[in-house]
């Protein structure tokens, strides 16, 4: 190992103390590259054959149990190693090994479901075009999808434990690294990389040049770490730095590209903001997306069908209660049976809130006052629409418009949200999604009056919780928890 005067030591991992000549640690390296790729194409045979035995088993069950005959086995067995010769060309051609090294173990095994599809959209394009389709069972087709797709999971789950486990022990060469940055920032680095099976075989402090005999040190400096670099066999340069020395780490980056390694570069200041980022093309220009919009076009999809499809259901099968109670609240107390609120709803646009009258007084605007225990202003069949949330049904036809969705942020009267958004910064972060009849605040208990800035900090929580944390079977579980749970009632005066 190099002993230099600015190298950081203590930091190489035990078992990869390199200290053999340039000519014997190529030999190391082929030889290591030899037995990854052996394991590889091993791997890549095995998944092979567990797909065409997986495809033809559970076409042989379907028909069994679910047709109660039997099929034409050549034919299916042809299909089965069509279907596995697909599957091994699509994900050797999507490079699904490529960064196995370096991947987590759920990233891995998620790449499969693109090489899976895609072999069997091939494969039912050539039923199609070779006719065979007419005798091909669509059951059967459905059942090896699936039965596939639990095939390469489970065996790509297999072979990346064997995997890294091969690589802890030394029996296969783990992918290289040299850190270059700050002592503790290479040591933490060191160990969060050991843990996923990566080596470091080299830490260095960050050259630092200035005035002219800085400069001459820090090429200095550089020339050792490329002769180091060389004499140990380095996959990646790893450059740890912070946003104020960003543009001389481009700099250094450029001076290690005569070096046949990945060079990368870390600002590790911004690792939180960077950790959710991703890399987006516009064009030429590519950027880093620090943020994205909460839901994508499908999810958006998804979440707008479900609104359209649950809200029109509820008002036709809830149509008789509706009418009882609009009844009800006339012949309580004067005044209309519905109101419309003007609430912040999705992009802070102002919306209109359909909601049952429950109260003597309609306020809307700035003239809002919060319901309080034992509220004069509540009816008598105000108070029991409220305490069950029957009140909020008129809202479904807010969903049918678009300016609603089932579940969401709960909408603040405008008077409300403009007070609070001065005094909490991320509260404008909430109506980035529509707002909700029902949402994740609520259903723990966070509704009612905000007379304090700490209740609202609560529900402000929950609410980007949801947003940032949405899927479609979370509505699903929060639309329950709305039905069931007491703690959704709490606080409704």
């Amino acid at each position: 190992m190099l002993q230099e005067p600015d190298a950081l030591s203590g930091i190489y991992s035990s078992g990869v103390h390199f200290a053999c000549a340039p000519l014997e640690a190529k030999r190391f390296e082929s030889t290591a590259a030899i037995q990854l790729n052996t394991s590889l194409a091993i791997y890549t045979a095995i998944e092979f054959f567990a797909v065409a035995c997986s495809a033809y088993f559970v076409s042989k069950l379907y028909y069994y149990f679910i047709l109660h005959t039997s099929h034409g086995d050549q034919a299916y067995i042809f299909a089965a190693f069509g279907i596995a010769t697909l599957v091994c060309v699509t994900s050797l051609s999507l490079r699904n090994f490529s960064a196995i090294r370096r991947q987590p173990r759920h990233v891995f095994i998620l790449r499969a479901a693109g090489p899976v599809f895609l072999a069997f959209l091939l494969f039912l394009t050539a039923l199609f075009f070779t006719q065979f389709g007419e005798h091909y069972s669509r059951g059967t087709f459905v059942f090896q999808v699936i039965g596939v797709i639990i095939t390469v999971a489970s065996t790509r789950a297999a072979f990346y434990s064997w995997l890294h486990s091969a690589i802890s022990s030394n029996r296969i060469e783990a992918r290289r690294v040299v850190l270059i940055g700050d002592a503790a920032h290479c040591i933490e680095v060191s160990h969060h990389l050991r843990t996923s099976g990566i080596w470091t075989v080299g830490s260095f402090r960050l050259p630092r040049s200035c005035g002219m005999e800085g400069a001459t040190k820090a090429k200095q400096k550089i020339s050792e770490i490329i002769v180091h670099c060389r004499s140990h066999p380095t996959d990646d340069i790893i450059i740890l730095t912070n946003k104020a020395n960003l543009p001389k780490t481009f700099d250094i980056a450029a001076a290690f590209a005569e070096l046949p390694a990945a060079i990368n570069i870390v600002p590790m200041d911004a690792l939180e903001v960077l950790s959710a980022s991703r890399i987006i093309e516009f064009g030429y220009l590519k950027t880093f997306q620090v943020h994205q919009p909460p839901l994508s076009p499908s999810e958006h999809f998804i979440k707008r069908s479900f609104d359209i499809l649950a809200a029109g259901i509820a008002l036709i099968v809830l149509s008789p209660l509706l009418v009882v109670i609009s009844i009800a609240i006339k012949l309580d107390s004067a005044g209309p049976v519905f109101f419309r609120q003007k609430r912040h709803g999705f992009n802070n646009e102002e919306i209109r809130v359909f909601k049952f009258r429950s109260m003597t007084l309609v306020e809307d605007g700035d003239r809002f006052t919060q319901a309080v225990v034992n509220d004069q202003r509540v009816t008598r069949v105000g108070r029991i629409i409220r305490a069950t949330n029957i009140d909020e049904l008129p809202q479904l036809l807010n969903v049918l418009y678009g300016e609603m969705s089932l579940v969401g942020p709960r909408p603040h009267p405008t008077a409300q949200s403009l007070f609070f958004n001065n005094k909490i910064r991320p509260f404008s972060r909430r109506h980035n999604v529509k707002p909700g009849i029902t949402g994740w605040a609520q259903v723990n208990g966070h509704r009612g009056p905000t007379d304090t800035l700490e209740k609202m900090q609560r529900r402000i929580e929950c609410d980007l919780y949801y947003i940032d944390n949405w899927s479609f079977l979370f509505d699903m579980k929060i639309i329950i928890m709305t039905v069931f749970t007491k703690r959704a009632y709490t606080n409704a005066y």
